[in-house]
């Protein structure tokens, strides 16, 4: 008998655990590692049935290129929803009107997984009396749900996104995209390309060459050997290149934007006369 209750009282222990154990992943839901690997919660946006996690590898919004990760968590049953559609609409608030930005699409990161990806230029830093807001909508089955909130993007020290009229009358934006941690040598580089259609659409432009001087102000405006201008692999893809950085300090990355037809439609060469480019980025490391 002693040995029997014994055995009663460790399988009563073990269920005990196991139904503690459940509990416990219902409150915290298992989310793959690999998903989420790397990532920082920017914050959670919430309506009636599901909280809406952002994430970016900096756990921030800034003023450019944002690569936005976000997740939707069930309030009901903790679980995280793999099988939603999903829409966003980000939106300047001024004084005087309102206007959106360069942004993707939304897509699933794995199609086991529960993560979304996307990403939003932001061409303007907020202020005391403007901001940007992102409506997110999203189907999941037939019913359609919505969040919306507030983001942050302050002003920034460095110049990684440009606004500027061409001399074709249309209006582009240009943001750096990568390398995010540049190294003294000959780096991958990533350009987006965008046009004004309207105040609440800026599609990519395709076919355009991005020409980039890399100059050393402090060093006697000093360039370097082997940069490759930025061009597409394909429509509606961003464009990419060569950055040659020959040693760290404050790069002013000077660029030139080409239509299809070879002509400058912004920008301007680097001359003895001519420090900089009218049109240009910023990096320092």
């Amino acid at each position: 008998m002693k040995f029997s209750f014994n055995t009663l009282f460790a399988l009563l222990a073990m269920a005990l655990l196991v139904i503690s154990c459940r509990t416990s992943d219902m409150d915290e839901p298992v989310i793959p590692t690999s998903e989420m690997e790397g990532l920082i919660k920017i914050k959670e946006v919430t309506n009636n049935t599901h909280i809406i996690e952002l994430y970016s590898k900096s756990g921030t919004t800034a003023l450019g290129y944002n690569d936005i990760k976000l997740r939707i968590r069930n309030k009901a049953t903790g679980t995280f929803e793999k099988n939603a559609v999903v829409n966003w609409m980000p939106l300047m608030h001024m004084t005087s009107m309102s206007h959106s930005c360069p942004k993707s699409l939304v897509k699933k990161v794995n199609p086991e997984g529960s993560l979304y990806s996307g990403f939003i230029v932001f061409q303007m830093p907020d202020n005391s009396s403007e901001y940007w807001d992102l409506k997110i909508d999203y189907t999941i089955g037939s019913t359609e749900y919505t969040a919306t909130t507030i983001i942050n993007v302050p002003a920034a020290g460095k110049r990684t996104v440009t606004s500027f009229m061409g001399s074709d009358n249309n209006r582009y934006i240009m943001a750096y995209v990568e390398p995010r941690t540049p190294e003294v040598k000959t780096n991958e580089m990533i350009i987006g390309v965008w046009k004004m259609q309207d105040m609440m659409s800026f599609p990519i432009v395709d076919g355009y060459t991005v020409k980039v001087d890399p100059r050393m102000p402090s060093m006697g405006n000093h360039s370097s050997p082997n940069n490759i201008p930025a061009s597409q692999n394909g429509p509606g893809n961003l464009y990419n290149g060569k950055l040659a950085l020959t040693m760290t300090g404050y790069w002013k990355l000077n660029l030139q934007l080409v239509n299809p037809d070879g002509i400058v439609l912004k920008g301007e060469e680097i001359t003895e006369t001519n420090p900089a480019s009218s049109i240009f980025f910023e990096i320092e490391f």
